[in-house]
This record gives structure tokens, sequence and C-alpha cells, in this order.
């Protein structure tokens, strides 16, 4: 068995807790969309790529990382791979908050859920990942899980499938263009603000006036859209970089099962015995999944010999 260097194994340590955070400030996302109910799923996405624009971009200009935009840019395949990405992350950012605002965060718990075994396919077909036995009973009952849940539902999710294929091809894209976090947010935040400013301005013309933007609770409340977008994809970015796509799909569970949680105490949602009777097999699943993770690495560290 091949030893795993020092650094290495700090930089996965890295991309872990790293990871661990974005998914856990994901989690907790709705409660902040809760509050702007009123605002309208495209409009919050256009001020959250407007607000996260801005704050990538002040962070770029005060770290000195210009050149790495410019870089991106003259790159016209990175450029166009980047672009590519924003557009599944805006559909994604749209359909999750219309979730939010509709009550339906238990289907989009669901779908998040889904999101690791896209995943695992996504690894296992296009960048030739490979799976060990336990991993693959791990995925096994996440499948069955799944499956229940389906028959739960009595129809197609489609709010769920959306939102686990859109976030699976944007961490492939993400994973795969030659970009560093931050300056592949800004890129992706450029590509989208000409859409998301005419339609605030289109919106402006409309109705005549600034709408919700012209409370200041409501407007501060669309500022932070900004921070709470773009320090999880930064740290999102920086953990999918370092970590197995199959172990990214597996840290995914964090954020839904924070969302299931608040979509009961919170949002007042109901859940019946079949969404619970699948939710603990993806607990399970999970649990599986990450004991294995842990034992393999703890194996390779003593694996491996003292510098």
């Amino acid at each position: 068995m091949a030893s795993i260097s020092s650094s290495e194994t700090k930089s996965v340590d890295s991309g872990l807790a790293v990871g661990i955070a974005a998914y856990l400030l994901w989690g907790f996302l709705p409660l902040l969309f809760n509050q702007l109910r009123h605002v309208g799923s495209t409009t919050l996405v256009a001020d959250r790529t407007l607000w996260s624009l801005l704050l990538v971009g002040i962070i770029l200009i005060v770290a000195g990382r210009t050149a790495e935009v410019r870089a991106v840019l003259r790159d016209r395949a990175s450029t166009l791979r980047m672009g590519v990405a924003a557009l599944f992350l805006a559909t994604n950012w749209l359909i999750y908050v219309y979730a939010v605002e509709t009550n339906q965060v238990l289907e989009a718990s669901f779908g998040y859920f889904i999101n690791p075994l896209v995943n695992v396919a996504f690894g296992m077909v296009l960048l030739g990942e490979r799976l060990n036995r336990v991993q693959v009973i791990a995925i096994a009952i996440a499948v069955v899980a799944i499956a229940i849940q389906a028959v739960g539902l009595g129809t197609i999710p489609v709010i769920a499938l959306t939102l686990a294929i859109t976030f699976a091809i944007y961490g492939y894209l993400r994973k795969t263009a030659k970009a560093a976090a931050l300056s592949g947010l800004f890129v992706e935040t450029l590509v989208l603000s000409p859409i998301a400013l005419g339609f605030l301005v289109f919106t402006f013309i409309r109705d005549g006036n600034f709408g919700p933007h012209a409370d200041p609770y409501t407007l501060f409340l669309l500022m932070l859209t900004g921070p709470g977008t773009a320090i999880p994809l930064l740290l999102f970015a920086f953990a999918v970089q370092r970590l197995r796509l199959t172990t990214i799909g597996m840290l995914q569970y964090i954020a839904p099962s924070i969302a299931f949680v608040l979509a009961l105490v919170v949002f007042g949602e109901h859940l019946n015995a079949t969404r619970l009777i699948s939710f603990g097999l993806i607990w399970l699943s999970l649990a599986v999944y990450t004991t294995d993770s842990v034992v393999r690495r703890r194996r390779a560290a003593l694996a491996t010999p003292p510098v």
C-alpha cells in the first residue's frame, strides 16, 4: 500500500475541516432566506450575486490577488467552464430559495441527501475514483433510503432532483476548473452579475420604486446574503480541490441534516413515518462511510514513515 506524505495528510485534514465548516454554514442559510420570503426568489438570487461580487472583489483587492482574476479571464477554457458552473449554481440557488419560500424545506434537504450519490457517480465515471467494499455498502444504504423517500412522496421529487443534479455538476466543474477558490468565485459572480443587475433595474423601472430595497431592515438582510453566499462557497471551493468527490459527497449530509431539523422545529413542516425511516437510513449510511474513512486514514498515517 502506497504511503501518504505528511503534506498530503495536512492538505486532506485542512480540506476536511473547511468542508465541514462550509456545510454547517449552508445548513443554517434557510433561517436567513425565511426572513426574506417577501422579496421573491429571483430578486433574492440577484442580490446574492451582486453582494457576493462586491465582497469577493474587496477581498481580492485587499489581498492583492487581482492578477489571479486576470489570469483566469485570459484562459478561454477556464472562463467558459466557470461561466457554465455559474449558471448551474444560479439555478441551484433559485430552486433552493423557492423551496424555502414555499415551505418545502424537507424536500430540499432530501435533494441534498441525493447529491452525494450523484457526486459519487461523477467521481467514478469522470475522475476514475473507486470505492472499497465498506464504502459501497454505505452508498447502497443511501440508495435504499432515497428509494423509500421517493415512494413516500408519491410523486417525482422535482425540486430534490434538480437541486442534487445542478450542485453535483457545479461541484465537478469547480473541481476541474483551473482557478483558485477566491478568484474562481469572483469570475462566477462576475458572469452572473449583468443578468442580476439587469433584472433588478428592470423591476425598479417596472414598479417605479426600489421595492423591498427601500426598507432598511430588508436591505440589511439582503446585504447579509453576500457573506452568507460567498463564505461557504469559498470554503467549498477550497475543500473540493483537496478532497475526493466521494468524500465531499458524504460531507454533503451535514447541511440537509440541519435543514431537516429546521424544517420540523422552526418551519413546522410535517414528517411522516416513511420520511423518518429514510432519513434514519441515510444517517446510518453517513456513519458507515465516515467510520471507514477515519479507519483508513489512521492506517495510512501509521504506515507513513517518520520524516
